[in-house]
């Protein structure tokens, strides 16, 4: 099998390296392990690669981050050649384990194939490192991270001249010349004190950081005369948040602020949280005693590249944690309620959500006088409308965009979702309803509820690890377009939309199906994790069908495992 002679080829190509030429003989004699590590390449797409560090072509190691990094060089100088006479490109990393040894192999390629490096010298959130290519005017970016992945993960994630994650069509043009690439003899690579000594690496000045703060501090909506002096835990979940969100608050008013100390230090093995996801409680745990022990109203919680970010609130004698969805609506609401208020509400205002993001923001736009638009998943199609807009002129339109994995934006100075962004706003509208409104988010919440109907979401996903598990996603998807249920829980499906067939949407590995009342699921696999993910949506008297819905697709995904 052509695994096996790839095993082989890395045994002998890697002799120089100890730590990966330590794992490959550790599974030698072992065929799934050599099966899992070798099958295929790490895909790479809109959002870069993604995978488990380790040894193999289906691992993030230096030398599948230098054929990568060799593949957009080729990317770069082919078409950048006449706009850009010298490529240039922003590179930033977070806390995962080898993200710095990542991002100076990444350098270093960069700098041997003739372009300019602008490296962050310290740990920086993603959404800075999307400033960083418009003020710098790079032709591209990059950030090492695997975002809010496990600890044993880690990425490349790629940026194009606009600052938002590249398109279908870019990735597809890159992915050709990485492709073209060998991976021991086809990069080339300077090694990173030579780029800088020669000066084709450079260390991004504070000024940029500076300026990035400058840029979310504008977005501000609260009024100097609301009361900010209340208790905040802020847990960087070790990772790059630590650089600005406390900083942030800070320029704000937001002054007192309490950082768990076990998770205030950046460290990619995320001992108190191995899974460093602000959408899951158990990532919460460390930084909720702290609150407790603080006896703080508010507790905010930011992924490693600190692009989404996690709420829980003081309630009674214990705290409520909020999910994406509801962090988006209430955030929507107050954001259109303050603009109007300051009278800063543009001509033709525009929010953006994507597909699996609750429809309860659909009647919220609405009630505003906001226009609100779909988009696929993933936020980089947020920031791709952001782009055209700007095009047009028109940047000021967007007031919000967000998705129900935590990731919000409210302007166009970046084209990512930004928790330092939405850490800011978040506490300003906690502020806003503790002083002007006497009551709390989870009251604020109701109150939407109750103008707008209850709104119930739900989310499954399901891990099929290996070869053999992504060949069984590809059945289960498959088998969702041939034999589509007719009902589930006894409530028939009345339309089913798959975005593989033309719709007003670029073309995705997606299937929505609605129910007669009002209910629906979205099926999709992770474009950055092995998993299928279910997204669930009731309203009204239908919530009631969300289990139905949960529990039938169990066992149907049960039978492809």
């Amino acid at each position: 099998m052509q695994y096996k002679a790839a095993y082989q080829a890395w045994r002998e190509r890697t002799i120089g390296d100890s730590e990966l030429s330590a794992e490959l003989a550790s599974i030698e004699g072992q065929p799934g392990e050599i099966e899992d590590r070798f099958y295929r390449e790490l895909s790479f797409g809109t959002g870069g690669l993604r995978g488990v560090i380790g040894a193999g072509p289906n691992r993030m190691n230096v030398y599948t981050v230098g054929k990568a990094t060799q593949g957009l060089c080729d990317y770069l100088n082919k078409r950048c050649s006449k706009r850009y006479p010298a490529p240039s490109v922003a590179i930033a990393y977070d806390s995962r384990n080898k993200s710095q040894l990542f991002a100076h192999t990444a350098a270093g390629v960069f700098a041997a194939n003739g372009i300019r490096v602008f490296l962050y010298g310290q740990l920086m959130p993603t959404p800075a490192l999307s400033f960083a290519v418009r003020k710098l005017g790079c032709s591209g970016g990059v950030v090492i991270t695997a975002s809010h992945n496990p600890a044993q993960y880690n990425g490349f994630k790629v940026y194009g001249e606009n600052g938002c994650q590249i398109t279908n069509e870019a990735a597809e043009d890159i992915l050709a010349h990485i492709s073209a690439t060998d991976v021991f003899d086809g990069v080339s690579f300077l090694p990173f004190e030579e780029g800088l000594a020669s000066g084709q690496i450079s260390w991004i000045d504070q000024e940029v950081t500076h300026a990035y703060l400058d840029a979310v501090s504008t977005q501000s909506v609260l009024g100097a005369d609301v009361d900010r002096d209340f208790s905040i835990v802020y847990t960087p979940l070790n990772g790059a948040g630590i650089s600005c969100v406390p900083e942030c608050l800070r320029r704000n008013g937001f002054t007192r602020i309490v950082i768990p100390p076990e998770q205030k230090e950046p460290n990619g093995d995320f001992p108190t949280c191995p899974f460093p996801n602000p959408e899951i409680r158990e990532a919460l745990e460390v930084g909720l005693a702290c609150a407790a022990q603080n006896q703080s109203d508010l507790l905010l919680a930011t992924d490693p590249d600190c692009d989404r970010v996690g709420v829980a609130i003081r309630d009674g004698d214990g705290y409520t944690l909020l999910n994406g969805n509801q962090i988006g609506v209430l955030l929507l609401d107050f954001i259109c309620k303050q603009r109007k208020q300051k009278g800063a509400m543009p001509h033709r205002p525009l929010a953006v959500k994507t597909i699996v993001t609750t429809p309860m923001a659909k009647k919220i736009a609405e009630a505003h006088g906001v226009e609100l638009m779909d988009v696929l998943t993933g936020f980089k199609y947020i920031g791709e409308q952001i782009g055209l807009l700007e095009k047009r002129g028109e940047a000021e339109r967007f007031i919000f965009g967000f998705e129900e994995s935590y990731g919000y934006l409210s302007g166009p100075f970046v084209r990512d979702k930004d928790a330092v962004n939405a850490s800011l706003l978040i506490c300003e509208m906690f502020a806003y309803y503790r002083c002007k409104e006497k009551i709390s988010l989870a009251q604020a919440l109701d109150n939407l509820y109750t103008a707008y109907g209850a709104y119930a979401e739900r989310l499954e996903s399901y891990t099929f690890e290996g070869a053999q598990g992504f060949a069984a996603m590809g059945r289960a998807m498959q088998s969702l377009r041939d034999a589509p249920p007719t009902e589930i829980g006894g409530v028939p499906i009345t339309c089913i939309t798959d975005y593989l067939q033309p719709t007003n949407l670029p073309k995705s590995d997606v299937v929505k199906l609605a129910l007669q009342n009002g209910s629906s699921a979205v099926i999709r696999p992770s474009g950055t994790e092995p998993k299928l993910k279910i997204y669930f949506f009731a309203q009204g008297e239908g919530q009631g069908v969300l289990e139905a819905m949960a529990c039938y697709f169990d066992v149907w995904v049960r039978g492809f495992e």
